[in-house]
């Protein structure tokens, strides 16, 4: 027997801030939409929840109907329910970040997006509904976040330089590490693996290419390890 609610409810949508790292700046995914309401202007990837779905399934969905990237890192963020915040009706959306690597994605629009490109950061476009708020605290949460957990490698390819890694801290930490004490911390660690390769056609000296070793940084986790960068 179905159940008559006697209220009017809320619509359910999900959003997406998708992060990656390029070699000036931290850059953001953005959608043109092609639909009213704001048709032209830049959002951040998103839609209404399935009733049959997930909001994960939702979020992982829309993620690759607007931008073309499956399998990526994503982690729920927050959930904006102001009241006016979507002039169409009463929405309410459960805010997602997402990070990914540049160089292993290929980003296409579809369905309702006009478009799809990267952004830096530092230099957005006028942004949609509450769009900028939603954006600020995910990279809030991200410059957190980066310090007690490596959620920073999925922004990096799979074999990177120490260079790299440190240049990924600078860029979201918004700040300057001293090397030699980055290095020493980070492989005092034991979570990060010499591979036995050097960079190929770079234009400065080749540096030493490491990797993330997720199954050690697992096992010392278990035992009381504390990332901290």
């Amino acid at each position: 027997m179905k159940h008559s609610y006697e209220y009017p409810r809320a619509a359910l949508t999900v959003d997406i801030v998708v992060f990656a790292l390029d070699e000036d700046d931290l850059q953001v995914m953005l959608i043109q939409r092609d639909l009213p309401p704001f048709e032209g202007q830049w959002a951040l990837p998103g839609g209404f929840v399935h009733v049959g779905e997930t909001l994960d399934e939702a979020a992982r969905r829309e993620l690759a109907e607007e931008t073309g990237l499956v399998d990526i890192y994503l982690e729920q963020l927050y959930t904006f329910g102001q009241v006016d915040r979507d002039p169409r009706e009463r929405v309410v959306t459960v805010a997602y970040y997402a990070l990914v690597n540049l160089a292993g994605h290929n980003v296409r629009a579809s369905t309702d997006a006009r478009n799809a490109a990267w952004f830096p950061v530092s230099d957005l476009p006028p942004l949609a509904f509450d769009h900028p708020q939603i954006l600020e605290m995910a990279h809030e949460r991200l410059r957190g976040k980066v310090r007690y957990q490596p959620i920073g490698f999925e922004l990096l390819p799979e074999r990177f330089t120490l260079r790299q890694l440190q240049h990924l801290y600078e860029v979201i930490l918004d700040r300057e590490l001293d090397k030699r004490n980055f290095r020493k911390k980070v492989l005092a660690m034991g979570i990060v693996k010499e591979t036995g390769e050097i960079e190929k056609d770079v234009a400065h000296r080749a540096a030493q290419l490491y990797r993330f070793d997720k199954r050690t940084y697992d096992r010392l986790t278990k035992q009381g390890f504390n990332f901290e960068i």
